[in-house]
């Protein structure tokens, strides 16, 4: 059920194999809720999307020039001219995160999610059901990791649904 939202179909995207960092160590567990985004998937994602916000980073970590780390708190900020990045806290909050991510495209944003694909939770179906699903085929390396995440992630797509030319394709060329 998609919550009458029109139907998007969900498809599949391969999950990059990247070489693990030397000596880099990541405990998959509930300890953390920072998974940082392996930079060749960024990289894939941003020739699509050509990102200009990364809105829940570290300085160390961020994937845009323009971003907003835990002292700014980007749930408290505007996204609605931005197309953004959102590689969310996996944690509790995590549904904050996709209210605040759909409700800045229904502002005007564009804004793309990579989440784990958790979809017996609220926030999926509160949120992520309501955005273009593309689940991943494998699973992700984050942050350098020696080993795979220990859950499958997808993309949810939240496109704008107010025109705004820095988020949207032009329409001044068709006819």
């Amino acid at each position: 059920m998609n919550m009458g939202h029109p139907a998007t179909p969900a498809t599949t995207l391969s999950a990059p194999l990247l070489p693990a960092a030397a000596g880099s160590s990541v405990h998959f567990s509930s300890a953390t809720q920072e998974w940082a985004t392996p930079q060749d998937y960024f990289d894939r994602c941003h020739a699509e999307w050509d990102f200009t916000l990364d809105p829940c980073c570290t300085h160390q970590n961020a994937k845009c020039s323009r971003h907003f780390t835990v002292a700014e708190d980007g749930l408290a900020q505007d996204w609605s001219t931005d197309r953004v990045w959102m590689n969310p806290p996996y944690g509790r909050e995590i549904g904050r995160w996709m209210r605040k991510a759909y409700e800045e495209s229904r502002r005007g944003a564009l804004v793309v999610c990579l989440v784990p694909a958790r979809t017996d939770t609220a926030w999926w179906h509160d949120y992520a059901a309501r955005g273009e699903v593309r689940f991943l085929r494998g699973r992700l390396k984050f942050g350098g990791a020696k080993n795979s995440a220990p859950f499958p992630s997808a993309l949810v797509i939240f496109r704008p649904t107010e025109r705004n030319p820095e988020t949207s394709p032009s329409t001044a060329d068709k006819p």
